[in-house]
């Protein structure tokens, strides 16, 4: 029997614009509407979470969850830059506040990806005054996160350096170009400038990584080593002394001498075309673990995009059971956040369910899959057991 301990949170994450709904005033909202878009269809109402928020987080405290992490959204809560709209703030607070009458730890992410349109404008993550503009966001959400033990103020930064920091996107590595040394530092900085703001607050404060599990191609260790550091140990690296550090594992990365290597032949794929690989959250632990100088861990995301609901729990079974591993290793991991809670906008379709709860695209009704009860049978255990 593989058991964690008492103190191990549970739960499932989300993200603002993925199913909060119009966010008209986010970069990404334009992308998805521009004439020339490369994207199969545009967020729209998404799961109308704005408005139904109060559902999202009883699906997971009337289960005996422990934990929810939400994201705000920097484009409603800052939609001309300096004006910082106080409804946006209350509403955020709300959500803050039901968690915590719920029984539930509140991780809430700073910035997930999206940029306010007047951000992007001014030269986004590439411009000079990134940081400080990030800063001066996170110092006016500061008064609203009273009471939330854990902050991420920036969610999977090497995809957003890799992104440019011009646009999200929930992809991998192999498929984006080389991160940007720019915004690298840029982001670095507007993470250390966030720590400094939210000082006054007794929260534990990280960012998150995406985690690729690199594999080498036979006698290219080297090739492999030299492609993953600006792509991921480099941040790593900058999380040493932070109070945690977010990892998310989905998959398994091959190089070889020309880079990335396309998934093996007869490879068992999900819905994002990734091949079916659960052990990759335990590299990813072990690997974080060693580059971040033994940083606590915490897994803010991981998951499956499949519609097969038994194959989402096999995959988390074997995840979780290598998690167990690592920890019984002696790596310090706080806590297990699905992803995602809800089926959502997986930036640019809504085809790849990632979800523990459906969706009805008409009604916004939640329709919870037995994954759900099962993940929390072993929330509430503390066994991990099929």
């Amino acid at each position: 029997m593989i058991t964690f301990p008492e103190s191990f949170l549970w739960g499932a994450a989300t993200a603002a614009h993925q199913i909060e709904g119009n966010n008209t005033n986010a970069d990404w909202w334009a992308r998805e509407h521009a004439a020339d878009t490369e994207l199969a269809e545009p967020s729209g109402d998404a799961a109308d979470s704005l408005h139904r928020w109060p559902e999202d987080v009883a699906l997971l405290a009337d289960r005996g969850f422990g934990a929810y992490r939400f994201s705000l959204e920097w484009a409603r809560i800052e939609p001309e830059e300096g004006q910082f709209s106080r409804a946006m703030l209350q509403h955020y607070r709300r959500i803050v506040d039901a968690c915590l009458d719920s029984g539930l730890a509140p991780m809430v992410t700073l910035h997930h990806f999206t940029n306010p349109r007047w951000f992007a404008r001014r030269g986004g993550w590439s411009s000079p005054r990134a940081a400080e503009r990030f800063a001066r966001y996170v110092e006016a959400v500061t008064p609203i996160l009273d009471g939330v033990s854990w902050i991420c103020d920036i969610n999977e930064v090497n995809m957003l350096s890799m992104t440019r920091g011009e646009e999200g996107n929930e992809m991998t590595a192999a498929s984006l170009p080389a991160p940007s040394p720019l915004v690298t530092e840029h982001l670095i900085d507007a993470h250390h400038r966030a720590k400094d703001a939210l000082s006054t607050l007794p929260a534990a404060v990280g960012w998150s990584v995406a985690g690729q599990a690199f594999h080498a191609a036979d006698g290219c260790a080297e090739e492999m080593a030299a492609y993953r550091y600006p792509r991921e140990d480099l941040f790593l690296e900058a999380s040493r002394g932070d109070d945690f550090l977010g990892v998310q594992a989905y998959l398994r990365t091959f190089i070889g001498a020309d880079g990335p290597l396309p998934v093996p032949a007869g490879a068992e794929t999900t819905l994002m075309g990734w091949e079916y690989f659960p052990q990759a959250l335990e590299i990813c632990i072990r690997h974080a673990w060693e580059l971040s100088g033994h940083t606590p861990l915490f897994v803010t995301e991981n998951g499956i995009a499949t519609a097969d609901d038994e194959r989402r729990k096999d995959y988390t079974f074997d995840a979780l059971a290598g998690l167990a591993n690592a920890m019984a290793d002696g790596i310090d991991v706080r806590g297990y956040l699905h992803w995602s809670l809800l089926d959502n906008y997986e930036w640019g379709t809504y085809r790849p369910t990632f979800g523990l709860v459906g969706i009805d695209p008409k009604t916004f009704d939640r329709l919870p899959k037995p994954s759900l009860d099962w993940l929390a049978r072993i929330a509430r255990s503390g066994e991990l057991v099929r």
